[in-house]
């Protein structure tokens, strides 16, 4: 497939920045001292519509990783689709000290679902965001948030049960110390710093280019937000420390006759390569859609058509 380079700057100039209140947990008219300011991208949408499709983001690009799929979408797909960024990533705000966590971007994809009047939605999710996808069915099973009914999950590179993340030392396991923590003042300020860390997470025979990783650079450090790196790289533990909660197996138990599960894997995944295989182990006998695509770990820029398809074939 031909590379279609998308700009930073006109993915984020087509989208908005709305006032997320996140200790109330709802998205306000006007701005106040405890509202921060969340980026999205809402298309196809109309004031009587209450389904959408819900493309949460990865980790560390953001909503700006969709923007290939997008692309693809828009010339097949007519269904709205809502884009969140979360507080510390791409156009968001992002706060020094802010409770980033799972829990707190379940709230802001609720609170933008109760914004925006949606009732229904098929969420797909790329990289962490399987994590917030899971606590929000959790909920949903519990009957504890806004009755948003989730029909269908689509979860691609992402992780699924707590004992299964494998990320080399090098990644998130050193972002998340000390050291990582100073390494992001420079990756903030240095371009070549920047790409030297980035490199990684594409396969060696995609081969990302330089005009690729500029684009980038204009998206994680954006708005001084290369810190980001460090106070997100928390997820895995925070994976591990409500593994039960946040376990796929045991949510598919609860809610799978009213939720359809589709997973994708990478077949040179760099970073969650043993998700994959537990899913197959472990949810084999029921059948459920579990998908292997060439490539490594960023399949949304390496295979935005295969992933477009899939979406616009489960988009029923």
């Amino acid at each position: 497939m031909q590379r279609h380079i998308i700009k930073a700057n006109d993915w984020f100039a087509k989208g908005q920045r709305l006032n997320f209140d996140y200790q109330e947990k709802r998205i306000k008219t006007k701005e106040s001292v405890q509202t921060l300011n969340v980026f999205q991208r809402l298309i196809h949408h109309r004031a009587e519509d209450q389904y959408c499709i819900t493309m949460l983001p990865g980790f560390p690009d953001g909503s700006f990783g969709w923007a290939r799929v997008e692309a693809f979408l828009e010339a097949v797909n007519d269904s709205p689709r809502l884009y969140i960024e979360y507080v510390g990533q791409g156009d968001s705000d992002k706060p020094a000290k802010y409770p980033y966590g799972i829990s707190e971007r379940a709230d802001l994809v609720e609170a933008l679902w109760a914004y925006y009047g949606i009732e229904s939605t098929f969420v797909v999710t790329f990289d962490y965001s399987s994590l917030v996808a899971l606590e929000l069915l959790r909920r949903q099973q519990e009957g504890s948030s806004r009755p948003v009914q989730i029909s269908k999950v689509l979860l691609i590179n992402g992780g699924l049960f707590a004992d299964a993340h494998s990320h080399p030392y090098m990644t998130t396991p050193l972002l998340k110390t000390q050291f990582g923590k100073m390494g992001t003042r420079f990756v903030q300020k240095s371009q070549w710093m920047f790409k030297l860390m980035m490199k990684s997470l594409w396969s060696k025979e995609y081969g990302v280019t330089q005009e690729e990783l500029n684009e980038l650079f204009e998206v994680i450090p954006r708005r001084n937000g290369a810190l980001f790196l460090h106070n997100a790289a928390t997820f895995v533990d925070e994976h591990k420390h409500h593994a039960q909660r946040l376990d796929l197996l045991n949510i598919y138990k609860q809610v799978h006759e009213k939720v359809d599960f589709h997973i994708v894997g990478s077949v040179q995944d760099q970073f969650e390569p043993q998700q994959i295989v537990k899913a197959k182990e472990r949810l084999g006998k029921y059948n459920i859609d579990i998908r292997m695509l060439p490539g490594g770990h960023m399949t949304t820029s390496e295979h935005p058509d295969l992933l477009g398809a899939m979406i616009q074939e489960l988009d029923k």
